[in-house]
């Protein structure tokens, strides 16, 4: 290990590439799926963008403001959509913890803004009840999420397929679930140090 500035590398990269991959998706979504693999993209590189190392780039409060509001309005609009399924509310929840994050960096004294992106635990800059909710329920997510990728036994199906290599690729639901799974330890990565 080569210090906090690797480990916020490999969560930038992890977070871009989870976002690209949604970007993948989302041409080929419709309705209802169209705007959460948006959510899913928008996450994605937000999650990239907040944890850029402060080695590199310690963004000024103001960004974090523009944090907030971005992340305030994809809330709202993932509020304001009709129905309530579970995905749904991990959408909300997962808008709701990047809202907190950017407004905790907001409040936070100018030190604490390095610690958090350089991966530094105990920053002290989040209200610890509301960090731990968040980390039980990500660390719950996680666990349900990489259970779901468990191999199961395979049943006889129609063989075929057709279409391109790369819609072939970008249609395989597990891979989105990796690409959730992904999200959701780099949510809980990013939480620990706040």
């Amino acid at each position: 290990m080569h210090g906090p500035a690797t480990s916020g590398w490999l969560l930038v990269a992890l977070c871009a590439a989870a976002g690209s991959y949604c970007l993948l998706r989302l041409r080929d979504s419709v309705g209802e799926q169209r705007g959460s693999v948006g959510g899913e993209a928008l996450m994605g590189f937000g999650m990239a963008a907040m944890a850029v190392p402060a080695a590199v780039l310690t963004p000024p409060r103001w960004v974090w403001v523009g944090y907030v509001v971005v992340f305030g309005g994809a809330a709202l609009h993932t509020l304001l959509r009709a129905g309530g399924s579970g995905h749904r509310l991990h959408h909300l929840l997962g808008t709701l913890a990047m809202v907190y994050m950017a407004g905790a960096m907001a409040l936070a004294p100018a030190g604490a803004h390095s610690a958090h992106t350089a991966g530094a635990a105990g920053a002290g800059s989040g209200a610890p009840l509301i960090t731990g909710v968040l980390l039980v329920y990500y660390a719950g997510y996680v666990l349900w999420a990489g259970a779901r990728l468990l191999p199961v036994p395979a049943t006889a199906g129609p063989e075929g397929g057709g279409g391109t290599a790369l819609a072939g690729w970008v249609e395989r639901p597990e891979l989105a679930l990796v690409c959730r799974l992904s999200m959701g330890i780099a949510m809980l990565a990013m939480l620990l140090t706040l």
